[in-house]
């Protein structure tokens, strides 16, 4: 059976699961987390609730950022694109609500959309997420020759 919460908005909080979150760290060196609780922080460095990532500076930073879904999105992924353009690498996971204006209007500045396969089972869930996700790469165009990547990708915990 799902969990309610899957369907609702009765929290705006889906936790990164390890596996796909320790792929990342090692291709992009992650080193803040810019929206976390400490349970679920996935770097050492990182901005909680009260120290309101979105009032923070992240220049020059290497950057997770799996914010609060729903209404709650809209500023963190314009505070992505805004922080790339100033030199941060922001790495996101995002749902992929591609019909939004936001997704429309930022997402596809962003070098990087990787969607990926399958649904997402976020920590602590019992269940796949009802809604598709993709990672997002934002990051400066002018760091480098500006390229557009769309990519799809499957994410799955290392075998024992």
């Amino acid at each position: 059976m799902l969990s309610k919460a899957c369907f609702s908005s009765a929290t705006d909080e889906w936790e990164t699961p390890k596996h796909l979150f320790q792929a990342l760290k090692e291709e992009f060196d992650l080193e803040l987390d810019v929206c976390a609780t400490p349970a679920n922080a996935k770097c050492p460095d990182y901005f909680t609730k009260e120290e309101d990532g979105l009032m923070q500076d992240w220049k020059g930073r290497r950057c997770w950022m799996n914010p609060p879904y729903g209404r709650a999105i809209v500023p963190w992924i314009r505070k992505a694109y805004n922080e790339a353009k100033k030199g941060a690498i922001v790495v996101c996971l995002l749902p992929a609500r591609t019909d939004t204006a936001w997704w429309q209007d930022l997402v596809s500045c962003a070098r990087q959309v990787r969607f990926i396969r399958g649904r997402v089972k976020f920590g602590g869930g019992e269940t796949s997420a009802p809604f598709p996700s993709a990672i997002v790469v934002f990051e400066d165009p002018d760091r480098r020759p500006f390229f557009h990547r769309v990519s799809y990708v499957k994410y799955q915990p290392k075998k024992a």
